[in-house]
This record gives C-alpha cells, sequence and structure tokens, in this order.
C-alpha cells in the first residue's frame, strides 16, 4: 500500500467512462479524440484508443513526443503555436513518425507556422472563439486565416474551438449550442474562402452529452476519463462515476475538524467561484474541504462523527488534471490490487 497521499484510479470507472464517450460518439459517425493533457498517461490513452479513439490531444509540444515515442501516431496540438526555430525543429522530427495537426488563431500564426512547417506534413486547424474568450479568431473570420495558411503550403484539416464557458453552474447546454453556432459559422467562412473544412471539432467534459453531433464530427473531451470535484457540482458527473480520488490519512482532529494530509502540493490549488470548497468527499458528500496548505487540507463535516485518528479518506480533488501533474505515479486499482502507472508526461509545459 502507497504511502498517503497518493492518486487512485478505478480502473472498472475508468473503463466505463470511456466506453462511455465512445458509445456517445461512435454510432453518431463523431470521431473522439481525447485530450490527454488530463491523464498525462501512456496507460489511459491506451484505453481510450482501444476504445476507439482515432488519436489524441494534446496541450504541448512536449507531451506530442512523450506520447508519439510510446507509439501514438495521430496527435493533434490544441492549441494555437507561436513557433520558432527550435519548436518547429520538434515538430518537423514528430511529423516524421506521427500525423501532426497544430493549431493557430491568427494571420501571423499561420503564416509563421507555413514559413517553418510548411515543406512538412504537419497540418493545421483554425480555433474559432465560441464563448470562452481565451483565445480563437472570431468565427467568420477563420476562413481568413485559413487561406493564410493554404498559401504557404501548410495542409488546412479544418476548425476547431473549446467551449470552455461550460464550466459554470447552468451553462452546459448554452455552451454547446454556441460552440455549434460557433463552428458551422466557421466551417462556412472556410467554404467561402475556397477550402473544405474536413475536420469540425469541439469538446468539453462539462458540455459533451449536449453537444451538436450533426454539426461536429470530432471532439475532444479531457477530464471525462477520471471526473472531478468541478464536474461533481457542475451536474455534468455523477459523483459514482468519478474515478480518481486522493487517498489521505487523517492526521488531526484539532478545532472539531477532520484534518488531512493532502495539501494544495497534490490536490491542486484550483477553486472556481462556484465550488464549494477545496475538492470533495465520497464517503461525505455534505462534507467541505474548507481550508487548503502545501500539506494538509481541513474538511468541515457537517456534523458528522469524525474519522478516528489514521483512518483513511478519500477526497476529489477539484481539477483532476492539475492533480495528476502534480505526481509522479498514480495507482490503478482492480479487485484490490494496485498497480502503479507513471504519469509520462508530467511537467511538459513547453
Amino acid at each position: 500500500m502507497p504511502a498517503t497521499p497518493y492518486l487512485r484510479i478505478d480502473l472498472a470507472r475508468l473503463r466505463h467512462n470511456i466506453a462511455a464517450a465512445a458509445d456517445l460518439t461512435g454510432p453518431a459517425g463523431v470521431a473522439l479524440r481525447p485530450h490527454v493533457k488530463t491523464h498525462k498517461s501512456v496507460e489511459v490513452a491506451r484505453l481510450q484508443v482501444a476504445a476507439g479513439a482515432v488519436g489524441i490531444s494534446v496541450a504541448t509540444v512536449g507531451e506530442a513526443e512523450t506520447f508519439a515515442r510510446h507509439g501514438f501516431d495521430d496527435v493533434f496540438i490544441a492549441y494555437p503555436l507561436w513557433l520558432d526555430d527550435v519548436s518547429a525543429g520538434r515538430l518537423t522530427d514528430l511529423a516524421g513518425d506521427a500525423r501532426v495537426a497544430i493549431g493557430v488563431d491568427s494571420v501571423e500564426g499561420a503564416a509563421n507556422a507555413g514559413r517553418l512547417l510548411g515543406s512538412t506534413t504537419a497540418e493545421v486547424l483554425v480555433e474559432v472563439d465560441s464563448g470562452h474568450h481565451r483565445s480563437g479568431v472570431a468565427p467568420q473570420d477563420a476562413g481568413t486565416v485559413a487561406a493564410a495558411a493554404a498559401r504557404t503550403g501548410l495542409g488546412v484539416r479544418g476548425v476547431f474551438t473549446f467551449p470552455g464557458h461550460s464550466y459554470a453552474p447552468g451553462a452546459l447546454a448554452s455552451a454547446a449550442a454556441d460552440e455549434s453556432r460557433a463552428l458551422g459559422a466557421a466551417a462556412d467562412s472556410l467554404r467561402a474562402a475556397g477550402l473544405e473544412p474536413r475536420v469540425v471539432s469541439g469538446g468539453s467534459t462539462p458540455s459533451l452529452a449536449h453537444s451538436d453531433l450533426s454539426t461536429l464530427n470530432e471532439l475532444r473531451p479531457g477530464v471525462y476519463v477520471f471526473g472531478d470535484a468541478q464536474q461533481w457540482e457542475l451536474g455534468a458527473m455523477d459523483p459514482g462515476s468519478i474515478a480518481l480520488v486522493c487517498c489521505t490519512t487523517v492526521v488531526s482532529h484539532a478545532g472539531g475538524r477532520l484534518v488531512l494530509d493532502a495539501g494544495s502540493k497534490v490536490l491542486g490549488a484550483d477553486r472556481p467561484a462556484y465550488a464549494s470548497g477545496f475538492g470533495r468527499l465520497p464517503e461525505h458528500p455534505d462534507a467541505r474541504v474548507v481550508m487548503l496548505s502545501e500539506h494538509h487540507a481541513v474538511v468541515d463535516l457537517a456534523g458528522a462523527p469524525l474519522p478516528p485518528l489514521g483512518a483513511r479518506v478519500d477526497v476529489v480533488p477539484n481539477h483532476v488534471c492539475n492533480a495528476v501533474n502534480l505526481v509522479g505515479t498514480v495507482y490503478a486499482e482492480e479487485s484490490g490490487e494496485l498497480r502503479p502507472w507513471p504519469v509520462a508526461a508530467r511537467g511538459l509545459n513547453s
């Protein structure tokens, strides 16, 4: 048994979540390209591909390189990149072994990518803003960006978006509707520029069940494999489907509250405005993590009896992507047996 705190995966729940996403997309003829920045795990990605994923989405060139070394040969870096000679050289090497695409969201970014990658097999997708207001061009301008890429010799695969504004109470369905409208307008913009979008890609875990599968032909959810307290509190995932928890030990009853040996250095420090605490306890759904320091979590059990000192207590992190990136190993549990799985792409931020 590993020393606490450690992250434990319920392998049966993980497989169920992977199958549920495949069952949603497969019969509709929609490709599933999961975002592996959530788990950074070769073992989890292999389960996703075995269930029908067409390839993977990643956040960085480093993640792409890591998964390519382990045999994943269809990789989309799902963010707009500004390339320099070094990153372009890495992508050129990568494109020699895998089918590679990157995001662009400006004429300048597309021209720069074409200057550095135009002689390779790498392709681009134009990112459009569907309401998250982080990155992405206005949908009606996607054709202009795509045409700039095409002029440099880059292959244009299509358009994509991230409906990140689905991470708000009551916004799951409306964000999916925004996504559909934006991608439809972006696809029309490419066609007006004489380019047919082969891929129209969207997806987030909160909006997944509401996605318009008549507009999109690819989805890129990430958190769905594990779930987290954000998905629980948004109503996007039932707590019974959450497949990753942090296993902790009760170290104190100071102040009449529960003090656990897991803090922000394993749970992560994220707490969105709508969150009711710094994590949730599956066995105590009314409890709240009310204080988080580097190595301790303080829990208000809402009047329930305190588990004894030395007891093990599971905590669902608010944001599982950050929690996984904080550890070198996760432990997959099946039939009472724990198997260590390395977090292969941990810390690869560039």
